[in-house]
Order: structure tokens, then C-alpha cells, then sequence
């Protein structure tokens, strides 16, 4: 019995050892990161979350790029312009998932029943997250778009970052500002 033990915890620490090997980036998902995603569509339905001055209500409706005029365009569910976004005022656009509850969960969590607790069924969400600072109006501020899935969500960015000349940082495209020197503040 001793030898059995001895021989499973040896077998123990030799997985947790090898768990803690350096790790080699694979060439395959380095590369795949860096590929361009497909062509965004040029308008595409969208939930907008807030973040738009003066639009304090979620809404459903359709996001488009509206090239002529250098703009993302946000029209509501009855085809009426809502707000837009001028290109030159996007400062960075990214992608974010989060997990949420669907509401069907939220209220059968309370039911009492014996099986699957409901409680721990979650979604994942795919938004398209933009900051701006429009230069006209002298209004910034960040808002988000839920988009139908995260090869949307990454097109999406993708065509943003270009019409608005973004580089990428990362994950998260910026807009560069300055030469990127830093400047010295000493005292004389």
C-alpha cells in the first residue's frame, strides 16, 4: 500500500512539474490572430447600449457605414436616422464578450424543482465597443453595440479601424496622437 501511494503521488508531482513548463507560442494561432477578418457588411442589425449623449435608451435597430458622408450611422427599428459617429471622431474601437444571464434563467433560478440549476446558464454577448471625441461638437464619450456574433463583432472593428485610420495595439485599435515623444518638464 505504501508503494502504491509513494508511486501516485511521484506521478502527482511529475504532472504538476510538467504544468509549469515555459510555453511555446504555436505558429498556427499566432498567425490566425493576425489574419484580416472577412469584409463587414455595410449595415448590419445592432442593439445600441448607451453611451451617446442625449440617448439614454437601449434600442434596437440597424448600424451602417455611410462612407459618402465619413460616418457610422445608427437608424432605429422604423428606418429614422437616431445619431451617427463621424470616422474622424473615433479615437479606438475593440471587441468585448460578456457572459450574461438570459432573463428565462434569472426568473426559473426561483422555481423550485430537482435537476439543472438555472441559475448557471449564461450567453455569451458580443459587443463592438467605440470611443470618440468629436472634434465639431466638443462631445466624447465610449458606447457599445451588440452584434449578432464575434466574426461580426471583428469585421466590424476590422472596417472601422481602416475608415477611421486606426492602428492596432493588440486587440484594441487607436488612433496615434503626437509624434509619441515624450516631453521633457524639468526645471532649467
Amino acid at each position: 500500500m505504501r508503494l502504491f501511494g509513494i508511486l501516485v503521488l511521484t506521478l502527482v508531482m511529475g504532472v504538476a512539474v510538467y504544468a509549469q513548463r515555459p510555453r511555446t507560442a504555436d505558429p498556427a494561432a499566432t498567425d490566425a490572430s493576425k489574419a484580416v477578418p472577412a469584409a463587414a457588411p455595410q449595415s448590419m442589425k445592432a442593439k445600441y447600449e448607451g453611451g451617446i449623449f442625449g440617448h439614454n435608451k437601449t434600442m434596437e435597430g440597424t448600424l451602417s457605414f455611410d462612407d459618402t458622408n465619413e460616418r457610422l450611422l445608427f437608424r432605429n427599428d422604423k428606418k429614422k436616422e437616431v445619431f451617427f459617429i463621424p470616422y474622424n471622431a473615433v479615437s479606438s474601437a475593440f471587441s468585448d464578450t460578456q457572459k450574461r444571464r438570459p432573463a428565462a434563467a434569472s426568473v426559473a433560478q426561483h422555481i423550485p424543482y430537482i435537476g439543472f440549476p438555472l441559475g448557471f446558464i449564461k450567453t455569451k454577448v458580443r459587443y463592438l465597443t467605440i470611443q470618440f471625441a468629436d472634434p465639431d461638437t466638443n462631445v466624447s464619450g465610449i458606447t457599445s453595440f451588440r452584434l449578432a456574433d464575434k466574426d461580426l463583432v471583428d469585421s466590424v472593428v476590422y472596417a472601422i479601424a481602416n475608415k477611421s485610420g486606426l492602428t492596432a495595439r493588440g486587440e484594441v485599435y487607436v488612433r496615434k496622437t503626437g509624434g509619441g515623444k515624450i516631453k521633457d518638464v524639468s526645471m532649467p
